[in-house]
């Protein structure tokens, strides 16, 4: 699965981890969490995420 950087500050999100704090389940990938999920370190929205080549 596809890792994704928020370009604000830099917070990678890991689909095998996911985001326990937001309710996101490991295995989960970007594509399918929320519209309204928010970076849990700076609160960027999800569109300011670029995917990790």
């Amino acid at each position: 699965m596809a890792k994704y950087l928020c370009t604000v500050c830099g917070y990678e999100y890991d689909p095998e981890e996911g985001d326990l704090d937001s309710d996101i389940a490991p295995g989960t990938p970007f594509e399918n969490i929320p519209d309204d999920w928010v970076c849990p370190t700076c609160g960027a929205t999800k569109d300011q995420f670029e995917l990790v080549e």
